[in-house]
C-alpha cells in the first residue's frame, strides 16, 4: 500500500465512523451478513434454475443462517444476565446502606445526662412537618403512639439493632412493613414529652440504648457534619 504524503489531502477527514457492534454480537452479525451475501450472489448469478443447485449447498447455507441466529440469541441472553446481575448488585448495596435520617437540621442535644436523667438519644431540630427517612433497611416493628415518644416509628435492622424515631407529627409506614435506607417513615413533630419540633433518634443494641454518634460514624454516617458516604457517592455518580 502506498503511504500517503503529508501534502496530500486526507480523503477521509470529516467522515463519520460506523459504530462497531458490541463484541458479544460481532461474530453473529458478521456471519449473518456473509451468509446473506452468499445467498444473494447465488440468487443473482448461480441460480438461473433452482434444479442446478446442489441441495447440500442450500442446506449448508440454511444451517449457517440458523447457527448465526442462535449465536445472536445467546448473546442477547448473556446481556440480559449481565443487566440482572447489575440490578441485584445495586439492590444489595442499597440494603447495606446507612444514611442520615434528614438534612438541614440543627444538632441540638446529644446522648448523655440531661437534667439529672439519661437522654438516651440525639435531637435534630427542623421545622414541624419535615419528612424523615430510615437510616437503614429493616422491618417496622412500631408505627404509632409510643408513650413519651409521642408518635414514633421503630425499625429493627437485620443485625438485630433498632432505631427509634420519636415525637413525630405523623407516621408514613405500618407495622410489619419492610423499608430500606432512605425510605420515608414520617414527619417531624412535637408530640409526647417534647420541648419543641425535632426528631429524636435512638439506637438500641441488645435492647439497650447507646450513643448514636460513634455507632453511626462506624457506618460512615456523620451526624455532626451532616454527611453519609453511600448516598453522597450515589449523588455524585
Amino acid at each position: 500500500m502506498r503511504q500517503r504524503l503529508s501534502s496530500e489531502p486526507d480523503r477521509y477527514r470529516g467522515r463519520r465512523r460506523v459504530p462497531t457492534p458490541p463484541r458479544s454480537r460481532y461474530a453473529a452479525v458478521v456471519t449473518t451478513a456473509f451468509v446473506g451475501a452468499g445467498i444473494v450472489a447465488l440468487g443473482a448469478n448461480a441460480l438461473p434454475d433452482a434444479k442446478s443447485v446442489s441441495p447440500s449447498v442450500l442446506d449448508e447455507l440454511k444451517q449457517a443462517s440458523i447457527t448465526s441466529q442462535d449465536a445472536a440469541a445467546r448473546a442477547d441472553a448473556a446481556d440480559a444476565v449481565t443487566r440482572d446481575s447489575r440490578t441485584d448488585s445495586k439492590a444489595d448495596a442499597e440494603q447495606d446502606a446507612w444514611t442520615l435520617p434528614l438534612h438541614g437540621y440543627d444538632f441540638k442535644s446529644s446522648y448523655g445526662m440531661r437534667w439529672g436523667k439519661l437522654h438516651t438519644g440525639i435531637d435534630l431540630v427542623v421545622p414541624e412537618g419535615t419528612p424523615y427517612v430510615a437510616i437503614h433497611g429493616g422491618t417496622v416493628t412500631k408505627a404509632g403512639w409510643f408513650g413519651g415518644y409521642g408518635y414514633a416509628v421503630i425499625v429493627q435492622h437485620p443485625d438485630g439493632s433498632e432505631a427509634i424515631y420519636g415525637h413525630s407529627s405523623a407516621v408514613s409506614v405500618k407495622e410489619g412493613q419492610q423499608v430500606k435506607a432512605g425510605d420515608q417513615l414520617g414527619l417531624v413533630g412535637n408530640t409526647g414529652h417534647s420541648y419543641g419540633s425535632h426528631l429524636h433518634l435512638e439506637i438500641h443494641v441488645n435492647g439497650k440504648p447507646l450513643d448514636p454518634l460513634p455507632w453511626l460514624e462506624e457506618r460512615e454516617v456523620d451526624i455532626q457534619l451532616g454527611v453519609d458516604t453511600y448516598f453522597s457517592e450515589v449523588g455524585a455518580s
